[in-house]
Parts: structure tokens; C-alpha cells; sequence
């Protein structure tokens, strides 16, 4: 560690410090001052380039960084410990959005002309909805839609054999 890198440290624990100890508006807004425009920086390089995407993603950072602040030990700088936060709000985004996909791609399918439609038991709903996610579409995918493994590999990134 340089000596500058010593004094951001001790100041970042100063302020929040501070900051939990009286919520003092002054105390966040120097935190915020300091942290932003790197968190910005990092969110928008995750995203693709800067944008509302990029905004949102920070704020979210920190309303969730400010709920968990206690928490924080000072095991990584702050600045890493907040774009952990940006990394992991920006992973949930991804993974909701991938999700939404699937769904839109399951609806959009249209089921061979030369397969009849497939009649359910109400009981095989059921089975169905006690599946997680993943497994639950990938059967849909297969059995009801049509789709090769190969291609339900693909879609999913992940072996065509698992």
C-alpha cells in the first residue's frame, strides 16, 4: 500500500465512522463524492457504455451499500467492497433478464404441425411447478416445445449432455 492509498483508507473509515454514528448527511455526502465516479466508471464498462442502465445500477449500489455499511470490516478497500455491490446488483439484472428470455422464448415457440396437442393432467402441472427454474424450462424446451439438446445446450450455455 502507497501512503496515499493509507490515507484515503483511514479517511473512508472516518467518514463512515461518522456517517453510522450520526447519519450525518455531510459524512455520506463526501463518501458519495469520493466513491461515485468510480463506481459509475465500473458500471458503465459492465453495461456496455454509460446510460440510465449505468445510473441505476449505482444508485441501487448504494441503497444497498447504506443499509449494509456496518457490516463493512475494512477487509478490501471501500472502493472495491462498493463495486463488489454494482457487480452484484449488475449479475442479478443479467440473470433476471436471461430469465425473462427463456419465458419469451418458450411463448414463442409454436409446436410442430405434425405433433398433437399435448394434453395434461392437472397432477403433471403440479410435478411441473415443484421443479426449479432451470430444470422445469429445460423440460418444457425438450419434451413439450421440440427442441434438440443441441439447441437447448446452446440457448443455456452448458454442455449438451448435462
Amino acid at each position: 500500500m502507497t501512503p496515499d492509498s493509507d490515507a484515503h483508507e483511514e479517511n473512508d473509515q472516518n467518514l463512515i465512522r461518522e456517517f453510522l454514528k450520526t447519519r450525518s448527511e455531510a459524512a455520506f455526502l463526501r463518501l458519495y463524492d469520493l466513491h461515485t465516479d468510480g463506481m459509475y466508471r465500473f458500471a458503465a464498462r459492465l453495461a456496455g457504455g454509460p446510460g440510465k442502465e449505468t445510473g441505476d445500477l449505482v444508485q441501487e449500489a448504494w441503497l444497498r451499500a447504506l443499509g449494509s455499511l456496518e457490516r463493512f470490516r475494512g477487509d478490501s478497500s471501500l472502493s472495491t467492497w462498493l463495486c463488489g455491490i454494482v457487480f452484484n446488483r449488475w449479475r442479478e439484472v443479467r440473470n433476471r433478464e436471461s430469465r425473462d428470455r427463456r419465458f419469451q422464448l418458450i411463448e414463442s415457440r409454436k409446436p410442430p404441425e405434425n405433433v398433437s396437442p399435448m394434453i395434461r393432467p392437472p397432477a403433471l402441472d403440479g410435478a411441473l411447478a415443484t421443479l426449479p427454474d432451470g430444470y422445469r424450462e429445460v423440460l418444457l424446451l425438450h419434451d413439450a416445445l421440440g427442441y434438440t439438446h443441441e439447441e437447448i445446450a446452446r440457448h443455456f450455455g452448458i454442455v449438451e449432455g448435462t
